[in-house]
């Protein structure tokens, strides 16, 4: 399964847990020819951001770190329980869920991250 590689070159060595939710937030939104599916209305990757951003908002104090916040936010539709859906170019889709904790690993172990220049 092809996954885009994560967007975390200009995060911090040790970003906040705020900062993780942006970055993973940041990777979906800037997705090109992907289409966000939401209660089976479809949606673009732009707004797909703003939506999850919307959730964590509203989810306060509940959402203390990423985990929590794929899990409460970027997981299902919270009228309709459905999954959420990253629909591909090439029409093949994962679930939202997958894809934000696939990156968040990627944040989490440095991966796609430019090395720092020595001083």
């Amino acid at each position: 399964m092809f996954l885009p590689p994560a967007l975390v070159m200009d995060q911090p060595a040790n970003p906040t847990e705020a900062q993780k939710i942006e970055a993973i937030i940041q990777v979906l939104e800037n997705l090109k020819d992907a289409q966000f599916i939401r209660n089976s209305s479809t949606y673009t990757a732009a707004e797909a951001g703003a939506h999850l951003r919307m959730k964590w908002k509203y989810a306060g104090r509940a959402v203390k770190n990423a985990p929590d916040f794929i899990r409460l936010c970027g997981s299902t539709s919270s009228m309709s329980g459905k999954p959420y859906l990253v629909r591909y170019k090439d029409g093949h889709e994962v679930k939202a869920s997958d894809f934000l904790w696939t990156e968040l690993k990627k944040l989490e172990s440095g991966a796609g991250r430019e090395p720092s220049p020595k001083s």
